[in-house]
């Protein structure tokens, strides 16, 4: 039966430290893997620390780890040594402009598979079996293949630089160590790597929270268009909605207003045409007696006219002539001016609903997540004075400095009783009312608070303490690490050494973040929330103090 090839990735099977493929590989219990030869040379220089740690995490150990043999790891790279030039021998191609060649290859020279850094020298597959075979050589260290093989070579003493001179800050050889680098502080270039690559790590982990954190971010802002466009398309239909109703309310009230009217035109009409009826039976009946009196007037018979001339009696006035007007009735120009009333106190409302509009708009604007700050400079714009209330101070506690430094007391002081008074922890909140972007800082000495809560945060009891409860957040900073608390949920993390702590607050945007402050400012946690009442500086002592310090 054929042998089944059997092909595996060498990188995954080297060393963090010497880079080669491992060599009698063991575990430490984070479960890397590493040389037993490497792993022990490293756990020798942090003996003098009494701190131990992964090379490759940065996971701290207490004690100095055991060291498993890793059986069957050590069984792979063996199989890895033995097949491994052979299952990539198919690859075998000619170096390029951009390869790295193989040294020894004469002629057309073929890819490097390996550069040594003790032969100073990179090979192919081929020319890099001895590197496997020899005893001597397997002691070399192999890396990917490289053309800056000679920036390891001291250019004065023409040997390996294996030694980094922290006093300098560069890499040197064993001759530079003894001569002109003599009494510097120096270390292996191993070890040196390891302490930066612990760096590495934590400034990636830092990279990594702010990417979860800048995410998350992005998130709430896509949640936040989607809000908006609901909420726009909500207000745009219950206004319509409205505004028809509206309409259908001023038609209905125009149909109204065109029955009124259209009935006192019946009424004036009918008065009219009473008195026109009664007029013109008038007019009828003065033609008829001046028919009868014009053929009396051309009667030629005198006796005949005296005869039939009848007694005349004085004409009657007519009775309606001064019920007659010719102008609109009195309530038709009363609707015309209630109308025209009416218009105007509509066109009134709209004009002011339309500036209420728009001024309620742009403060929605307003409110919207403006971008944080990002450098210190852009920090200090924020920046605010923050004084202490001496009403709300714990009877343990003395306040100085015009109300901006607390210090830890054994004796009890005698200040008055008041319900704004700590009771049971020692804390004490601000004067200052915050609402707002705001930044500040607090030095502090010992086991420190630094916190914001809202005004009716109890005041008795093991609850009012800072972040045991869910009216106030609040960081905890030791010696060697830093405690986030809210709701009594906590969250431990390791921090860099700094007695200054820097509170940013955006209260509008719901963003609370604490920072590390030294020569840079490092993020030790933030918070994404909705904060509904307005917050307050604070800060918890136990046995030390705290002062707000002018920043600059």
């Amino acid at each position: 039966m054929a042998q089944k090839r059997v092909e595996l990735d060498e990188g995954s099977f080297s060393c963090f430290i010497c880079l080669d493929l491992q060599k009698d590989p063991v575990t430490i219990p984070c479960g890397h893997s590493f040389c037993m030869s490497c792993i022990k040379r490293h756990f020798d220089v942090e003996d003098k620390k009494k701190i131990y740690s992964c090379p490759d995490c940065a996971q701290l150990f207490k004690a100095r780890p055991v060291l498993v043999q890793s059986t069957m790891l050590a069984a792979l790279v063996g199989q890895l040594k033995k097949t491994g030039l052979q299952a990539a021998a198919a690859n075998h191609c000619y170096a390029g402009p951009e390869d790295v060649a193989c040294d020894v290859c004469t002629g057309r020279k073929l890819k490097a598979f390996k550069s040594c850094l003790v032969c100073l020298a990179s090979y192919c597959e081929k020319h890099l079996q001895p590197h496997y075979d020899a005893a001597p050589l397997k002691k070399h260290k192999l890396v990917d293949p490289s053309k800056k093989l000679q920036e390891n070579i001291c250019s004065r003493h023409d040997e390996v630089m294996k030694i980094f001179c922290r006093t300098d800050q560069q890499s040197i050889c064993y001759l530079c160590s003894v001569e002109e680098h003599k009494g510097h502080d120096t270390v292996s270039a191993a070890a040196e790597r390891t302490e930066r690559q612990r760096e590495v790590e934590v400034r990636r982990q830092n990279i990594q929270q702010m990417i979860q954190d800048k995410e998350k971010d992005v998130k709430l802002l896509q949640q936040e268009l989607k809000a908006i466009a609901h909420s726009a398309d909500k207000t745009v239909k219950d206004s319509q909605e409205i505004f028809t109703e509206m309409i259908r309310l001023l038609q209905e009230r125009s149909s109204i207003a065109e029955l009124e009217v259209r009935s006192q035109q019946e009424t004036e009409e009918s008065r009219v045409k009473e008195v026109q009826e009664k007029l013109e039976q008038e007019i009828t009946e003065l033609k008829r007696e001046d028919a009868e009196l014009k053929q009396l007037s051309d009667t030629e018979d005198h006796n005949q006219f005296l005869h039939n001339h009848p007694s005349l009696s004085p004409l009657s006035q007519s009775t309606y002539s001064n019920s007659i007007n010719i102008r609109p009735p009195r309530i038709f120009e009363d609707m015309n001016a209630a109308v025209t009333e009416l218009r105007k106190k509509l066109e009134d409302i709209l004009r002011e609903t339309t500036t209420y509009m728009t001024l309620t708009v742009k403060e929605v604007d307003v409110l919207l997540p403006q971008p944080g700050p990002k450098t210190r400079d852009e920090f200090l714009k924020y920046s605010c004075i923050i004084t202490l209330d001496p009403n709300t101070v714990h009877r343990r506690l003395v306040l100085s400095e015009k109300n901006r430094k607390v210090s830890s007391v054994k004796k009890i002081q005698p200040y008055p009783d008041h319900p704004e008074r700590f009771t049971d922890c020692r804390q004490v909140l601000s004067t200052e009312s915050l609402t707002q972007r705001c930044y500040w800082e607090v030095e502090r000495k010992g086991i420190v608070g630094v916190a914001v809560a809202y005004e009716n945060v109890s005041r008795t009891g093991k609850e009012s303490e800072f972040g045991r409860n869910d009216k106030s957040w609040a960081l905890y900073c030791t010696a060697d690490n830093s405690t986030f608390v809210y709701n009594n949920v906590q969250t431990l993390f390791s921090s860099p050494r700094s007695s200054r702590v820097g509170v940013y607050l955006d209260h509008g945007g719901g963003i609370l973040s604490f920072y590390n402050v030294s020569k840079t400012m490092t993020l030790l946690h933030r918070v994404q929330t909705t904060f509904t009442q307005p917050l307050h500086a604070g800060l918890y002592i136990w046995e030390s103090k705290a002062e707000f310090t002018k920043v600059k």
